[in-house]
């Protein structure tokens, strides 16, 4: 079981000393398991119902019912971008098709090499900052196609460094 390593003891930890009982502490360990798997994977979904005492279907629920947890397996970098009516005004739709088409991706796709998937969602509360996406819940505000294809080539190299 992943998530009873060592290099998560205290994050559980942690997570657990915040709540009452055990079963309050789901959601934050469903971030964990997805941080191990890439995706809330079965795997994740009984280990976490494992350490809240909780049966596996529950976890599931919670699991499927929240956007932020993702149900199949993802790049490493998750990029959601906001095509809500407010950043659609500020370009977000046409910066979305030349992110996709960048990428050589459709809507929800995962690029070969496994680094990318990208997915377009409603309302992430940065209107302002428009062009704007989410990665790995982190937000990128203020985009541009250029900034972009450089932040795309810097997470290529990272990424074939860490190959080597």
């Amino acid at each position: 079981m992943a998530l009873s390593d060592k290099k998560y003891s205290q994050r559980i930890e942690a997570a657990f000393a915040k709540y009452p009982d055990k079963r309050s502490a789901v959601m934050p360990l469903l971030y964990l398991a997805q941080e191990e798997y890439g995706w809330v994977s079965p795997e994740g979904i009984q280990e976490v119902a494992d350490l809240c005492d909780m049966d596996p279907t529950q976890v599931q629920s919670i699991a499927g019912f929240y956007t932020m947890y993702s149900e199949k397996p993802k790049g490493k970098y998750w990029l959601q971008v906001c095509t809500d009516l407010a950043c659609a005004l500020r370009g977000a739709d046409e910066f979305y098709e030349e992110l996709k088409a960048e990428l050589g991706v459709e809507d929800g796709g995962t690029t070969e090499d496994g680094l990318f998937t990208v997915e377009h969602v409603m309302c992430l509360a940065a209107c302002d900052k428009a062009p704007m996406l989410q990665c790995n819940f982190h937000f990128m505000e203020n985009l541009d196609m250029d900034k972009m294809r450089a932040w795309i080539a810097e997470k290529r190299a990272e990424a074939a460094k860490a190959k080597k």
